[in-house]
């Protein structure tokens, strides 16, 4: 492995330069930041709370060494699963949200947006609901079911003879979501008050019941379709500069659409599955990733994922220490934070093209 050094460019050569990559440098460094950060999140996330602990504290926790019984517990069964099932949902959602851009060149693409999120919980809520008895592994499956059946819904009723429309996409999307939507709360309306209740924090996008086992979930699903959507990032640079440019420079685009699809369906679905729907994420994180550093589109997904993973760290922070002991979702303060974007980004979707 060697590397060369420049003033605004950083070349990676691995393997006997069979491979060589020309990374920016800016981009990197917001990288480094943005990991810096959100370790920084996780790291004050973990000392602070009704039971607080120094950073040194925490610090001889992780390292093995047991300071106390009730701090070991506090760490290891609630605090640290709890922050990173938050790092790795709030990466999900932001790498799904990249993917649906990408895939319909439209910036205002997001799960929550389009109705992928709300098909997972569509999905979910009837199994909780009508089924209760269901197999908790079944959840992730179910939940990806709803989200896929959405998105091949909103793909078919969009495209036409002259091909799809991004600016369709999204509007047919919002007005499945509002469908879904509907369809959840006659759910939650006629169901049983019990199972209802289950479900009702859940739909909101709490991460204060996440444990290890969503971890391992979450981290397992990742592996996958993360490598898997860094393998279409160079397909995707091709077709971000349309179908036939894309055709012309040799990228299969149908399977191209097809693999976007899939693994932006199965980040939200997963995520939705684990958590709930987390809105606006996939919107705010792939857009401050390219405003902060524009880069290619690997290193544009892997600074998207970090950025996402420290705000809804940040947001599962704000939402239970600001108003503590009661707890507010993670859900409700991204929709805070993501409706006045949303509209800025609209307004500004406006200005250039005919809604």
């Amino acid at each position: 492995m060697s590397t060369i050094a420049a003033s605004r460019w950083y070349v990676l050569r691995l393997f006997g330069e069979r491979i060589a990559l020309r990374l920016p440098v800016g981009a990197l460094g917001w990288l480094v930041a943005s990991l810096l950060l959100l370790a920084a999140i996780i790291a004050y996330s973990l000392t602070i709370g009704s039971q607080p602990t120094s950073l040194s504290e925490v610090w001889r926790t992780l390292s093995g060494e047991s300071v106390s019984k009730t701090i070991d517990n506090v760490v290891w069964e609630f605090r640290f699963p709890r922050a990173l099932a938050a790092a790795l949902v709030g990466a999900m959602f932001a790498l799904s949200g990249a993917a649906l851009q990408n895939v319909t060149r439209n910036g205002l693409a997001d799960p929550s947006l389009v109705g992928v999120s709300q098909g997972a919980g569509l999905a979910v809520v009837a199994l909780t609901v009508l089924w209760p008895s269901g197999l908790a592994t079944l959840r992730p499956w179910v939940a990806f079911g709803g989200s896929m059946l959405v998105a091949i819904l909103i793909q078919s009723l969009t495209w036409t003879t002259r091909g799809a429309s991004s600016v369709r996409f999204i509007l047919m999307g919002v007005g499945v979501a509002a469908l879904i939507s509907a369809g959840t709360s006659v759910l939650m309306t006629y169901g049983d008050i019990e199972r209802v209740l289950s479900v009702l924090t859940w739909l909101n996008g709490s991460i204060n019941a996440a444990n290890w086992s969503d971890v391992q979930m979450l981290a397992a699903w990742s592996a996958v379709l993360l490598p898997a959507l860094l393998l279409l990032s160079r397909s995707t640079a091709a077709l971000r500069m349309g179908d036939a440019t894309a055709t012309a420079l040799g990228a299969p685009v149908r399977w191209v659409r097809y693999g976007l699809i899939t693994t932006a369906v199965g980040f939200a679905a997963i995520g939705t599955a684990v958590v709930g729907p987390l809105g606006f994420v996939g919107l705010i994180a792939p857009h401050a990733a390219r405003r902060l550093a524009p880069s290619g589109v690997a290193l544009h997904l892997l600074l998207t994922a970090t950025l996402g993973a420290a705000l809804v760290c940040a947001a599962d922070l704000v939402g239970r220490t600001l108003m503590a002991p009661v707890q507010i979702p993670a859900g409700l303060v991204t929709d805070l934070i993501g409706v006045p974007i949303f509209l800025i980004l609209l307004r500004r979707a406006a200005r250039r093209t005919a809604l």
